[in-house]
Formats: structure tokens, C-alpha cells, sequence
């Protein structure tokens, strides 16, 4: 059947909505550590990961036989090809890395992900394009893949505490999350499935199903006592008040904020009441101040190998504590590839802002936004999208292709010429 003559097919969208759901909630499960045997969590990691790649390929192919024919707007290369520029400095820091294997383990998880993210949102852009009347939007997937991630952490964290809390200031406060994720990441995460939530009652009006899947979202992220994930929900919060009309809800949610910030700053904020560990961010800022004075003007050009910070893996110093990372996705660059990955880094973050300001998609704009805020709050304190590989970077990888894996109808003869061979192939 040729692509002109695909029939409609409404239980098609759900399936395929259902396949994309469960693929994104799998590889996202691919980052966590499932079991305390080390060799046993990387082969259920490597495995999960396989499971969905290879899932999103043969979804695509079947796609493909049934007619459907994806494109891309070329427009918008600049963001995505720097950002490979970056992972192939990345490759070429296995000259001088102080770690080969760690680099390359690193090189692998960040590679894997490009392909499954954009062969994901072609699948997207092609169902929408053939069913414009029963399109898939990325928010509600999202929301819906993060739910049941979120759900079994706060079922798991009644039925196994030990297990899925994490135990922190002297054991005087838990923390959702437990061996299996860090909290902050763990938080982060409920935070992008909350702005899929928002997103969807947002544009879509609420209904039972987001009302319930906003409340367990929530009550997940408080568990966590995340404060940089709290900060960034509380600001996706006020960018969806300040882009709705509705005075009601702007005087309810202004309400409602001033009744429960006096228990979230006593709770969260402030641990234990420690005000100095807050002004301290946890003790980052000294950390980050013996980076930059003593780890980074050894190695100021190249750095010293993709996802590395020092010669050895603990960066040291007897100013601060002992770390292999830096907290910081940002300072995490700089040590890692030097000043030239920075400006790289720099120059594909400005890039993929510019393509977001030029595109004419109002949805997918406000996804973009949605989903930006949380992975840089996270990325100034965490791991981040820059960082050692973390879900984290698989959202900015998506945030990369968003304007870029898009239906484009206006196809020249020469690429509607190879996507009918690419078709005929398939068949």
C-alpha cells in the first residue's frame, strides 16, 4: 500500500501511544539501580537498554510498512550538530583520558540514547501528520511514563522503606529514593512528569485521570525533599499561571502558595533547620571553588577525558570532601574537555534556544520550556545534561531533535525520491 493510501485507523494511535509510553518508561527505568550486586544492575542496565532500542526500531519498521513516511526540518541542524561535535570531542578524549573505560562506558550510554530519541519523535510526527484528528502529544506520554515510575517508588516506599527511602543528616531525615536513585535526580524526575501533567490540563482542560496523576506526582516530589527540584517545579507552576487567563486559578494557586510555603521552608528547605547548609548549597560552593582554583588549571585546554575530573577518580582537595563528580553539569564540562568542549557546549546551548524562539509550533514550544526548567535547575546542582549519563541527558536529547524531527510537506523530489525507496525496502 502506498503512502498516499493509508487507511485511518483510530486503535492504530492508541497502540502506538501505548508501545511509545512503555518504551520511555523503561529506558528511563534503564538509569536506576534496580539491585545493590553491582555486576547484576549493569546487565539488567544494559539489557533494558537493548530491549527499547531495538522495541523503537521495529515499531518504526512496521510503521514504515504500513505506509508512513517521516522527514526532518532541516532548518535546525545547528543544534544537533553540535551537540555531536561535543560527543565526538568526547571520542577523541580516549587520546588522553585518564580513565579509557570510564570514558568509553560514558561515550557508549550517551551515544545509545541519540538514535531511540530521534527515531521516537519521527514516530510522533508521523502519526500525527496521517491522524491529525487523534494526534499523540509528547507531554501526555511523558506524564504518563513518569507516573507509574513515580507510583512504585511511593508504593514501594509503604511496603519497603528500607529499601526505597534514603536516610540522610544523621539519619534524622528520609528521603524517597533509597539505593536505587538520589533523591534530587529521583525529584527532578517527578518534576518533568508534573509539567506533562500541567501541560496537558493546560491545553486540554483537566480531567480526572491528570488530577490523579498530579497528586501522586506531587506527593512523590515532596518525598524526595528535593529543594532544587522544588524550586524548579515551583517556577513551571508560575510559567503555566502567567501564560493562562484564568484569574481564578492564578488567585487560587497564589493562595494556596502562601498557606504551604511556611511548612515546605521548614520541612525542605530547611532541614533540620540548618540555614548554613542551605547558604553553603550542601557544601558545593567550596567544592566548586577547589575545582576551578586547583583541578582545572592543570588540564585548562583538553581536560582530562570525557566524564573525568581529575587523574584519578576522586577529585581531592583539603579545602572540601572527596568527589567523582562535580555537582555542577557546567564545571563538570570545563574539567572534562577543557575550555574548547566548554565553548562547544556554549555555543549548542545558544543553538537549540535560537531554533525554540524561530519555530511557529506553540505546543511544542511550551514542552520544550516545561521541560527545560527542571534538567537546568538540576543541571547547576547534579549530575545534569552534561554530566555523567543520567535520564537527565536523555530529556535534553529530546529537547535537541524537538524542532528538528518534525513533518515537513513541502519534500523536495529528490528526498520524496529515497523515502519512497526507503519504503519499498521495508516492504
Amino acid at each position: 500500500m502506498p503512502p498516499s493510501q493509508i487507511k485511518y485507523d483510530e486503535s492504530l494511535v492508541k497502540k502506538v501511544g501505548f508501545w511509545l509510553t512503555l518504551f520511555l518508561s523503561l529506558k528511563i527505568l534503564g538509569y536506576f539501580t534496580i539491585s545493590e550486586n553491582i555486576a547484576l544492575t549493569r546487565v539488567l542496565k544494559v539489557f533494558v537498554r537493548l530491549l527499547t532500542s531495538g522495541g523503537i526500531i521495529l515499531l518504526y519498521l512496521n510503521l514504515l510498512r504500513l505506509g508512513f513516511i517521516g522527514s526532518f526540518n532541516y532548518k535546525n541542524l545547528m543544534s544537533p550538530i553540535l551537540y555531536l561535535l561535543y560527543l565526538f570531542m568526547g571520542l577523541a578524549s580516549l587520546l588522553w583520558t585518564s580513565s579509557f573505560s570510564v570514558t568509553l562506558l560514558q561515550l557508549f550510554m550517551t551515544f545509545e540514547t541519540v538514535p531511540f530519541v530521534i527515531i521516537f519523535l519521527l514516530i510522533i510526527s508521523m502519526v500525527n501528520h496521517y491522524y491529525p484528528k487523534n494526534k499523540l502529544y509528547i507531554s501526555s506520554i511523558f506524564a504518563s511514563s513518569i507516573f507509574w515510575i513515580i507510583f512504585i517508588f511511593v508504593v514501594g516506599m509503604y511496603v519497603n522503606p528500607d529499601q526505597f527511602f534514603r536516610l540522610t543528616h544523621g539519619g534524622e531525615v528520609a528521603r524517597l529514593g533509597g539505593f536505587m536513585m538520589n533523591p534530587n535526580e529521583l525529584g527532578m524526575l517527578a518534576v518533568v512528569g508534573l509539567a506533562g501533567v500541567i501541560q496537558e490540563i493546560y491545553e486540554r482542560g483537566i480531567k480526572v485521570k491528570w488530577a490523579a496523576f498530579f497528586v501522586l506526582l506531587l506527593y512523590g516530589l515532596l518525598m524526595t525533599q528535593s529543594r532544587s527540584s522544588l524550586g524548579s517545579f515551583i517556577l513551571i507552576t508560575g510559567f503555566f499561571i502567567l501564560k493562562s487567563d484564568n484569574l481564578k486559578i492564578k488567585f487560587a494557586v497564589a493562595v494556596i502558595g502562601v498557606l504551604v510555603a511556611p511548612v515546605l521552608v521548614n520541612t525542605i528547605i530547611l532541614k533540620q533547620g540548618d540555614l548554613q547548609e542551605v547558604l553553603s548549597m550542601t557544601g558545593r560552593i567550596p567544592f566548586w571553588k577547589a575545582l576551578l582554583l586547583e583541578g582545572f588549571p592543570r588540564e585548562p585546554w583538553l581536560g582530562f577525558g570525557f566524564m573525568r575530573i581529575d587523574y584519578t577518580d576522586y577529585f581531592s582537595s583539603v579545602h572540601t570532601y572527596a568527589a567523582r563528580m562535580t555537582h555542577n553539569t557546567f564545571i563538570q564540562v570545563l574539567l572534562n574537555l577543557g575550555i574548547i568542549g566548554f565553548g562547544i557546549v556554549v555555543a549548542q546551548m545558544a543553538a537549540t534556544i535560537r531554533a525554540v524562539f524561530i519555530s511557529k509550533n506553540i505546543g511544542m514550544v511550551v514542552f520544550f520550556w516545561a521541560i527545560y526548567i527542571p534538567i537546568f535547575i538540576n543541571s547547576v546542582t547534579e549530575f545534569g545534561i552534561f554530566g555523567e549519563n543520567n535520564f537527565g541527558i536523555l530529556f535534553y536529547q529530546f529537547l535537541i531533535f524537538l524542532f528538528v524531527v518534525e513533518y515537513n510537506p513541502k519534500l523536495n523530489s529528490k528526498e520524496k525520491f529515497w523515502q519512497k525507496r526507503l519504503y519499498r525496502s521495508s516492504v
